[in-house]
């Protein structure tokens, strides 16, 4: 008599199925259709091979597409399919890892003596193709460590004998399709034939585990689809993604640079960069001031004990720039990695009572972290950035409401800066890891808990992530999607029961007992480096008027109209309205090809009618002319379209 095992599906229904089918014969019985999309399942909370035989009751999802999970294992497959293929073009290449990505994949390997060139990139995409259309199965063994080890020394694979080092008997599988064998825990597709369009991107150098003592390896990307359709349409998108580039945008627009003098990392604000992020803070500032935040500024370094204390010093240490070290004897400071160790010592500096509270600090604060060479990204991944961080100090029974409060903060900026398409991500701790974590359970329990109702109690649409919560708390995490359909992981709420306790932060309770406050983090922006860099590549650095660093460009016809566009100026800048004069010596045709590429939103045109009539001819970046107004309409129009904060022309 066959064994039978207990299937339970997203829905709850409960189904029986004979012991040892896998996710892939599940589906067949329900329907042939569903069984052609399954490219892995989530067996229990876990992500499985869809052809892995299931011997005991568990809960099922099957796993598309549509699914995260899902388009991550097929980019996981199709680096393997790429490593098949490089490895038929250079023989005795050797491989260290291949992760997918939000968006496709990559390998590094070591090509020995042989040089990848772009041109070989189209000889390796017929090549995949090639293999994918033989369908080969993705194959899984699970491998004794010794085994293992006897595999690849045989081979000479320095690479993998490594990652062998760090794993243990029970734990270590290869998977194998086609003549292509690796070391890998998987999940992968059923077989290379669901992949049907192939497209390699780039090529980068990439030094051993990141470390620029080590060997470089050439680092090989691409992306993969299961039709030559979405691959078209995400060319297109990869073309309007390139236009958009803010390190592109940033340089044409003058709004920022990089000096290999200062650092590697280490951005240089241009003037209208500056401009452009003084705004961004003004605009926060005044809303952090009507809900009750206090402002405060910390030093840009701290004694290594403030970093011991909280934790940064065990778990980011290694990240860290090396110590500042003091003429005396045994003092170590850090560069500030982080500024809530800080806004802890503001809040001990002073007895709390419950009245005081909640106690809201908040700072722009600079802080610093050691990126690796090869991490380092225009704005996006830096060495120095600066948090628009606060840090609210209150009683357990306030934490829900002062939580929904920041949730509210967080849609006013985003609403105003244009960002609709989002989700919110609570990320919990992971279910069975806790050495990446500290403080009580109880207290994890408690946050966790008051993170899920508040994000609840506001409507958000949320998804849950177990794994990437802080080290000392749960979070919030708000995932946004760009114009362009690119997801950033921006703005963070975060509840800590373990950092006041660490601190030692009390308060005097209503009982006159002391009490230890819970803490909440909090950045909208996240950084102003990343939210900047977003912010030009979602608007194409057509910023909205508000905040764009040159609102109005004069430009006059000839020299002899100079005098009025100085008039037009100086009525301009009493109406607070930023605006300069192109006195160039050129055709105004010239004139309003430039500036509508510098992105100046209003051109307004001066020649003799102007002058005759005292009005102003206007014109609307991309948008064409206007017509005329006179002075006092065009003010007002303006400063009507600066107070509704209106996102995006």
């Amino acid at each position: 008599m066959e064994e039978l095992i207990n299937i339970t599906f997203p829905d709850g229904a409960v189904r029986q199925y004979q012991k040892g089918s896998s996710a892939i014969d599940i589906a067949k019985k329900i329907s042939e259709g569903l069984a052609r999309k399954v490219l892995a399942a989530d067996v229990n909370g876990v992500t499985w091979d869809a052809t892995r035989p299931i011997n005991n009751d568990t809960s099922i999802k099957f796993l598309t597409w549509d699914d995260i999970n899902g388009k991550s294992t097929f980019w996981h497959s199709s680096a393997h399919l790429m490593a098949e293929a490089i490895q038929s073009m250079f023989p005795g290449v050797k491989f260290w890892v291949g992760p997918p990505l939000e968006n496709g994949f990559y390998y590094d390997v070591d090509l020995g003596e042989n040089v990848i060139a772009e041109e070989d990139l189209k000889k390796l995409e017929i090549k995949m193709t090639e293999l994918a259309r033989q369908n080969n199965n993705y194959v899984r063994k699970e491998i004794s460590k010794k085994d293992a080890v006897q595999y690849f020394a045989d081979k000479g694979d320095e690479y993998k004998l490594d990652l062998l080092g760090g794993l243990n008997d029970g734990e270590i599988t290869l998977y194998s399709q086609g003549s292509f064998t690796d070391l890998c825990r998987g999940p992968h597709i059923p077989a290379t034939g669901i992949i049907k369009a192939v497209k390699l991107t780039a090529i980068a150098g990439a030094y051993w585990k990141g470390n620029e003592n080590n060997k470089m390896l050439t680092r090989i990307y691409g992306v993969t689809f299961p039709t030559q359709k979405e691959l078209d349409e995400y060319l297109v998108l990869l073309e309007e993604a390139k236009k958009r580039d803010h390190r592109k945008l940033g340089k044409e627009l003058e709004l920022f640079t990089f000096s290999e003098k200062v650092g590697m990392g280490l951005p240089l604000w241009l003037p209208n960069g500056t401009m452009l992020r003084e705004r961004l803070q003004q605009f926060l500032q005044k809303a952090q001031t009507e809900a009750g935040y206090l402002p405060v500024i910390t030093p840009h370094i701290g004694h290594k004990n403030l970093y011991v204390t909280s934790g940064h010093f065990e778990k980011y240490g290694k990240d860290s720039f090396q110590p500042i070290k003091t003429p005396q004897e045994g003092e170590e400071f850090f560069l500030k990695p982080m500024n809530c160790p800080h806004h802890c010592e503001i809040y001990k500096s002073s007895p709390r009572s419950y009245k005081d509270l909640p106690l809201r600090f908040s700072e722009f604060g600079t802080v610093y972290r050691y990126e690796q060479h090869g991490e380092l990204h225009g704005l996006t991944r830096v060495r120095g950035f600066t948090q628009d961080d606060a840090h609210l100090f209150c009683m357990p029974s306030q934490v829900k409401d002062e939580f929904k409060k920041v949730i509210d903060l967080v849609f006013y900026v985003l609403k105003s800066l244009g960002f609709t398409d989002y989700t919110a991500q609570i990320s919990l701790r992971d279910k069975i890891d806790r050495s990446k974590y500290i403080g009580s359970d109880e207290n994890w329990e408690v946050s966790e808990k008051a993170i899920i109702e508040a994000s609840a109690e506001k409507g958000l649409k949320t998804v849950i992530e177990y794994g990437e919560a802080a080290f000392y708390g749960p979070k919030l995490d708000f995932m946004l999607r760009d114009a362009i359909g690119r997801k950033w992981q921006l703005g963070t709420i975060q509840v800590d029961y373990n950092l006041p306790e660490r601190f030692e932060l009390t308060y005097i309770g209503e009982d006159n007992a002391r009490h230890t406050p819970v803490m909440i983090h909090r950045a909208p922006f996240g950084s102003l480096e990343r939210f900047v860099a977003l912010l030009i590549e979602h608007c194409a650095g057509k910023f909205p008027l508000w905040l764009t660093p040159v609102q109005v460009k004069i430009l006059p016809i000839s020299e002899k109209f100079l005098p009025y566009a100085e008039n037009v100026l100086n009525a301009l800048k009493i109406a607070d309205i930023r605006a300069v004069i192109d006195d160039r010596n050129e055709k105004i045709g010239k004139k309003i090809r430039d500036t509508e590429l510098a992105k100046i939103p209003y051109m307004l045109v001066i020649g003799e009618k102007e002058v005759q009539n005292e009005n102003i001819a206007i014109r609307r970046q991309g948008k064409g002319d206007l017509g005329t107004k006179s002075m006092a309409e065009f003010i007002a129009m303006v400063n009507e379209e600066v107070e509704n904060k209106r996102a995006f022309e």
